[in-house]
């Protein structure tokens, strides 16, 4: 039915890699593994520029902007045509993440350097926003608020929850009460409310966005993980544990936890997730090799599709739903840009 030849799934648990670290003895609920009909097409673009191509955000049908982390450059798809653009980012940039706005402009986390880029194609000009605080040293990842009127986003090593309002490029930061929580994966709920996953503990974080006031959520296992997160639209928080293998849920109304095991157990170190518009969340289990896409359908609570990445995908590492087309958007740490048609798992 797919363009795919699928491995097992007995044979993708048995190549799972243990994660020694942050074992659990909790035992979250059975997901019950999808059959292999439900797999998904899977299209990978061999990146011909080295160094870490990740974090794609789809601008339109045709212009997909992502990052080369390690050789420090922007880089453009056109799927279409195969074509690749790439423009240079100095020494030493380290671009993490980029997000792209309405209007195109191009904005890029500069991970080693202390800032957070603007990028305009058309002019190709590039705007330096500094950080205010020289132990801001690594702005991580970025996410827009509902109006585009701000880009909220995470500084890993410095320990802050940061704003940044586009109108003036004024930055606000916030610290993290735990030290060393390690602020990750960010996302803005319904409400408002700017979630993060705080990966060097058990924590959640939820921030005020007028006053940047952080509020600290302890999961119940102190070996737990958090590395990235979505929002469903009942302000429900999900999180891939990157140590014990579980997708969690985090209800701030009943303030109460959830958790249930991923396919690959515990070694199946959760990384890139996106939530589609049917409330499915997409998961990259990265400790199993292929890399393995996990679709599970949160109003069901079921997996509803199980896909190896057929470059294999090393480590997937950040992953976006484009919504008109009704894709997932990956980098893989093979040198790829890959697109998930997700719209052929079944709910």
């Amino acid at each position: 039915m797919f363009a795919l030849s699928l491995r097992p799934a007995a044979a993708l648990i048995s190549g799972a890699i243990a994660i020694s670290a942050f074992l659990s003895a909790l035992q979250p609920a059975p997901i019950a593994a999808a059959a292999a009909e439900n797999a998904i097409e899977i299209r990978e673009w061999n990146v011909p520029y080295e160094g870490r191509p990740r974090d794609p955000f789809a601008a339109g049908p045709d212009r997909v902007w992502f990052v080369g982390q390690i050789n420090g450059y922007l880089g453009r798809l056109t799927p279409s045509t195969g074509f690749f653009f790439k423009r240079d980012l100095g020494q030493g940039a380290g671009p993490h993440n980029l997000i792209v706005d309405d209007s195109g402009i191009v904005w890029f986390a500069g991970n080693r350097n202390a800032y957070i880029g603007r990028y305009d194609p058309k002019t190709d000009k590039i705007e330096r926003i500094e950080m205010p605080d020289p132990a801001a040293t690594d702005p991580h990842t970025l996410i827009f608020d509902a109006d585009q009127s701000h880009i909220w986003f995470t500084v890993q090593g410095g320990n802050f929850i940061g704003r940044l309002r586009l109108a003036d490029r004024s930055v606000a930061l916030g610290r993290v009460p735990t030290n060393g929580a390690r602020p990750y994966g960010i996302k803005v709920a319904p409400d408002g409310t700017v979630w993060a996953a705080l990966f060097g503990t058990n924590k959640l974080a939820a921030i005020d966005p007028e006053t940047l006031a952080i509020t600290e959520y302890t999961i119940p296992e102190t070996n737990a993980r958090p590395r990235r997160l979505e929002i469903t639209d009942d302000g429900r928080v999900w999180y891939a544990d990157y140590a014990r293998g579980v997708l969690g849920r985090y209800d701030p109304k009943r303030k109460s936890f959830a958790e249930w095991s991923l396919p690959s157990g515990k070694g199946s170190a959760p990384y890139g997730t996106a939530l589609d518009a049917n409330g499915r969340i997409w998961i990259a289990e990265t400790g199993v090799e292929p890399n393995q896409l996990v679709g599970f359908d949160t109003e069901n609570e079921k997996i509803v599709s199980m896909t190896p990445v057929p470059s294999g995908g090393g480590t997937i590492r950040h992953m976006m739903y484009e919504p008109k087309g009704g894709s997932i958007w990956f980098g893989a740490d093979t040198g790829t840009i890959g697109k998930a048609e997700i719209s052929q798992a079944e709910k």
